[in-house]
């Protein structure tokens, strides 16, 4: 699986990146408070460590996990871009947007500015 970032995505995230010297970025199928685990939404995660299912995901930019059980709710190959207003991210393919509203949350147990 391959994700590729826009510029503005990029150097969006990189700016929460270079914050902390910790933390690895994550791409999330949260389904918390959702009702149940297909009604998910995407969500970028910065997290303390990749978790024990978690792979790798190609990409130029950075390094990026997922949890083998949420690859199931993607395609092969996907793009990240920022909305122009800079508040959110888009999640998309050729074929379809997963979300034009993806958020990044900082779920790290702690953070060290």
């Amino acid at each position: 699986m391959r994700i590729n970032f826009t510029e503005q995505a990029a150097a969006r995230i990189s700016g929460f990146l270079s914050l902390t010297e910790s933390g690895v970025l994550k791409l999330a199928y949260d389904s918390e408070g959702c009702g149940c685990a297909v009604s998910g939404v995407p969500t970028l995660w910065l997290v303390d460590e990749p978790g024990p299912n978690d792979f790798r995901l190609e990409n130029e930019d950075f390094e990026l996990w997922m949890d083998r059980k949420h690859e199931v709710f993607f395609e092969e190959l996907m793009t990240v871009d920022l909305q122009p207003n800079g508040i959110a991210f888009v999640l998309k393919s050729t074929g379809q947007i997963y979300t034009a509203s993806m958020k990044l949350i900082d779920k790290r147990s702690h953070v060290t500015a």
